[in-house]
């Protein structure tokens, strides 16, 4: 690496999702472009400032079973972090920060040493069965949404701790600080213990409309209020690395940063949008549909549509919908893996191109789908009960998830048009899944609209506009997504010629009347 692309700013984003992590360092570069430099018209305002991020480290997230939960690797994943940050520096870059952002809700607890207490649960693991029923009865569904302005998951922290309190773990007894994971990981690094106004937003426990923790609620459910650190905004420097870490490492010590560390967030945050009325779709493991707000929605409409309202950059809310995404497909491949049958992603969406185009359809957010111990049986059976051919080959099954996820996107963007009174000429598609070429090209058919898709690493990407804004090397996000449309292009994808709208038409109906039993 020269001395000048030393000189360049340099940070370092973790971007961890459910599946897999990944390190990436970002430097803003000063390029000049190819027909400039042939001209000779090298100066002045023909250059043009970049973000360029590499992969400096990739490792995988797999949860582990233990007993009858269901827990995340957590000493591994700051082990692959520590990998990350030593790769970085003998990779020949000097990060002046870096900064963690996760998947939202799960957390781990301290004690008031300052340790660990036992290993965080997944956010699948099955303890809060039946469990968002019970909490709603208890307090009331209307005063649930007023006061956390979140759709009812299973998973959200809310229903985690109250399950815990309900089988009388002796951890919430033993607790004095509760971290959730960006938050558990960077104070692994640094001794500092913070938590990240994005991630707060995503617990169920803290009040959008008052800006603080809902004590009253705690109480009530018996959740101690006083582990739950005040919320830091995005851009809040949490300290450096310790000097045992750096030791440990062999790197000087650099600041850790509290990004928009839920990783939704940091990709929202990434969104190349020309219009501020945007919608967006972070689409990967999970698929999450929604526009930015400048302030929470809080109506009855919003509530009956079960959208959420989560913490955004600078302050903004994003109304936005838990869609279960390319989940479905990943489950089914490795079911194929453990039957014999190993297929890469690639390859089934090859398959898929294949299969008889709208025959079969699902309802993903169908809660039977969360976490089958056999994915293709659960739709084998879903699709008998609804009197539809069952699929019956790799490719029809790949076909059937993927229109079914399009369709779903098409019905969420409609309802988040109704709640906002906005029409979006288009979708912005980001994150892993916008690799998947078909899906692109699916929802823009299901839409009838544009999609734009890019960049793919969003969340990775937001994470480090967050840090330069930090360091002061860009300004503001217009500065940071003026820095994205320049570095990373767009892949349009247009609708299907009139001919077919007939036919996404008739799906649509099929569709709606699928989830005429589930809960908007």
């Amino acid at each position: 690496m020269s001395s000048e692309q030393q000189r360049n700013p340099c940070v370092l984003a973790f971007d961890l999702g459910a599946s897999s992590g990944r390190a990436f360092v970002g430097e803003i570069i000063t390029e000049t472009p190819r027909d400039a430099s042939i001209t000779g018209i090298g100066t002045g305002n023909s250059s043009v400032r970049k973000l360029q991020i590499t992969e400096v480290h990739r490792f995988s997230n797999v949860p582990v079973q233990i007993g009858g939960h269901l827990h995340w690797d957590t000493p591994m994943l700051l082990r692959e972090i520590k990998t990350g940050i030593r790769k970085a520096f003998q990779t020949g870059y000097h990060p002046e920060s870096c900064a963690i952002d996760t998947w939202g809700v799960d957390f781990g607890l301290l004690d008031r040493n300052g340790e660990l207490l036992g290993i965080p649960y997944h956010y699948r693991d099955r303890q809060t069965d039946g469990v968002v029923e019970e909490v709603s009865a208890l307090v009331g569904v209307k005063r649930l949404f007023r006061e956390s302005g979140l759709q009812f998951m299973p998973f959200n922290t809310l229903y985690q701790l109250y399950a815990m309190k309900k089988a009388g773990s002796p951890k919430l007894d033993l607790a004095e600080t509760l971290l959730l994971t960006p938050d558990l990981l960077s104070y692994f690094l640094t001794d500092r213990r913070v938590c990240e106004f994005t991630m707060a937003t995503t617990t169920g426990l803290f009040d959008p409309g008052r800006g603080v923790w809902n004590d009253a609620l705690m109480e009530q459910l018996g959740i101690p209020s006083a582990i739950f650190p005040d919320p830091v905004p995005p851009g809040t420097v949490i300290g450096e690395l310790t000097a045992e870490v750096c030791a440990e490492l062999g790197v000087p010590p650099i600041r850790m940063i509290a990004v928009a560390s839920h990783d939704t967030e940091s990709a929202a945050a990434a969104v190349p949008a020309d219009s501020p009325a945007f919608a967006y779709l972070v689409s990967g493991t999970w698929s999450l549909l929604g526009t930015q707000m400048a302030k929470p929605l809080l109506t009855p409409a919003v509530l009956e549509r079960q959208f959420s309202n989560e913490g955004g950059v600078d302050g903004t809310y994003h109304l936005l919908k838990n869609i279960m995404g390319l989940w479905i497909l990943q489950e089914c491949k490795r079911k194929w893996e453990q039957l014999g049958e190993a297929y890469s992603f690639a390859e089934l969406v090859q398959l898929a191109e294949q299969a008889e185009p709208l025959c079969t359809l699902i309802d993903p957010d169908d809660l039977r789908f969360m976490n089958p111990a056999d994915m293709p049986e659960e739709i084998r059976t879903y699709c008998r009960e609804t009197g539809q051919p069952v699929p019956d080959s790799p490719g029809a099954f790949a076909r059937c998830i993927l229109e079914s996820l399009a369709l779903r996107y098409s019905q969420v963007l409609e309802q988040a048009e109704e709640l906002t009174g906005s029409r979006f000429t288009g979708l912005h598609m980001v994150g892993g899944g916008i690799q998947n070429e078909l899906l692109c090209r699916l929802t823009a058919g299901a839409i009838g609209r544009p999609v734009w898709a890019g960049p793919v690493e969003a969340s990775a990407i937001g994470n480090l506009l967050v840090q330069l804004r930090t360091g002061g090397w860009i300004k503001d996000s217009q500065e940071g997504l003026a820095l994205v449309k320049t570095s990373f292009p767009l892949r349009i994808y247009e609708p299907e010629f009139e001919e077919h709208r007939a036919a996404w038409a008739a799906a649509y109906k099929r569709f709606e009347q699928l989830g005429r039993s589930m809960k908007c």
